[in-house]
């Protein structure tokens, strides 16, 4: 999502300087490097996914319509998670602002938020109100999405031995939602689990990772972020921990179902472990969206997982057709519509 709170900061910053703020440009440079390096590498395989356009011609096609059904539900999700976060009813500025801001960080990274808050604000919504609010949706999303690889080991190393069934990986996944939830619960209730996340984490840090400085003080940070999400949502922290995990929930079904569409049979454990790495990819700040790191990590899952190279190349290309290029142009159409009715 977006802001131009922070656009704002930046440019009174400039100001009192009186001179051009170079570190920033070096900054930007930077990470366009990266991000160049990173297509480079990953390149072959995402020219490999978008090459087999033609195989889509040869879904099953109930299926295909699946796949962006499910997706369109989990935007829905997070739409209302977004309303939950910022206490409105309304639907029209909420998912122009999410859709904009989104189908910008397809293009520059790290703009998102700061867009997504300007045009809330000329909605009506107060900036502070909706900076506050949308970085506690993104925490909340972002710890959803932390947790994936913790809650769904369980579910599978439990789900190794299962039949070959897309059925049973639709099980599966849902014990780990489910898992989900209940880890959600405990940590925004309670102390322990943070306090015995952040001894793990530092514990870690400090045994795997040569350091001038020990990592300290790893469980009062995550003790902070909690308590932060916590007061902004208030009561409504329930529905909001609903809505996030619902936007996962259909966003694996939109794998899924890609998968029937390509009729491929996986392994169930391994339909989740696919999953948990394209989301934890996707959140790889060198490309946008984790473009080319989704591809080539999702590919490589699926054939581990028993799909032919073909068609998981088909499934990824249609996963990502749905949950990353479609919502750039719809993003366009909904910028439009917001600017008609807030000129």
């Amino acid at each position: 999502m977006g802001d131009g709170h922070a656009t704002s900061a930046g440019s009174s910053s400039g100001g009192r300087s009186g001179g051009v703020d170079w570190g920033q440009y070096a900054r930007s440079g930077v990470l366009l490097l990266v991000a160049a390096g990173s297509l480079y590498v990953l390149l072959p395989t995402l020219l490999s996914v978008l090459g087999s356009w033609r195989s889509l011609l040869h879904l099953d096609w109930p299926f295909a319509i699946l796949v962006f059904t499910c997706e369109a539900a989990s935007y829905v999700c997070l739409w209302e998670l977004d309303r939950i976060v910022l206490a409105t009813r309304a639907w029209f500025a909420i998912a122009c602002a999410q859709l904009s801001g989104n189908a910008l960080g397809r293009i520059v990274p790290g703009a998102p938020t700061p867009f997504a808050v300007e045009m809330l604000r000329k909605a009506g919504v107060d900036t502070g109100e909706a900076v506050a609010a949308l970085s506690a949706s993104t925490g909340l999303q972002l710890a959803t999405t932390a947790a994936l690889p913790l809650v769904s080991l369980p579910a599978m190393l439990g789900g190794a031995g299962v039949s070959r069934s897309l059925a049973n990986a639709a099980y599966l996944g849902f014990a780990v939602l489910v898992l989900l939830v209940a880890t959600g619960v405990a940590v925004l209730a309670s102390d322990a689990p943070l306090k015995l996340i952040g001894r793990v984490v530092q514990w870690l840090l400090n045994h795997t990772v040569r350091r001038r400085h020990p990592a300290a003080g790893v469980s009062k940070e995550l003790l902070a972020d909690r308590d932060f999400i916590r007061t902004t949502l208030g009561e409504r922290w329930k529905a909001a921990l609903l809505s996030a995990a619902a936007n996962t929930g259909f966003d694996y079904l939109a794998l899924l179902s890609a998968l029937w569409a390509v009729g491929a049979a996986p392994r169930p454990s391994l339909v989740v472990l696919a999953y948990t790495a394209a989301e934890l990819l996707a959140l790889l700040p060198f490309t946008p969206g984790g473009l080319g790191f989704v591809e080539a990590g999702l590919v490589g899952t699926l054939v581990v997982a028993g799909v032919p190279g073909p068609d998981a190349l088909a499934a990824t290309l249609l996963y990502r057709l749905a949950s990353y290029w479609l919502p750039i142009p719809t993003g366009g159409v909904a910028y439009l519509l917001f600017r008609r009715r807030y000129h």
